[in-house]
């Protein structure tokens, strides 16, 4: 996610008031907020999940969509997402 540079400071106020939640949600085993090491403007969050269903789960909480709703409002470019697993 890459962020207006006066909002970063924003965003990660808003992540570390919902990280707990977002550790708490059913399925979550542990979410990490990680930044870009040349460009202080873009952060990713790494998530693990029990499974795709758990994670689909989330992603259609009202919770997810409130949060989403807020930290999109921030982004100077469009985000990007992946799921990835072990080969």
């Amino acid at each position: 996610m890459t962020f207006h540079p006066e909002n970063v400071e924003v965003f990660k106020g808003l992540f570390e008031g919902v990280k707990d939640k977002i550790t708490n949600f059913d399925g979550c085993q542990k979410v990490m907020l990680l930044k870009d090491t040349l460009n202080p403007s873009i952060f990713f969050t790494y998530s693990i999940w029990e499974s795709t269903a758990k994670l689909n789960a989330y992603r259609k909480s009202a919770f997810f969509d409130e949060t989403w709703h807020k930290t999109k409002a921030l982004f100077s470019d469009k985000p990007e997402a992946w799921s990835l697993e072990e080969p």
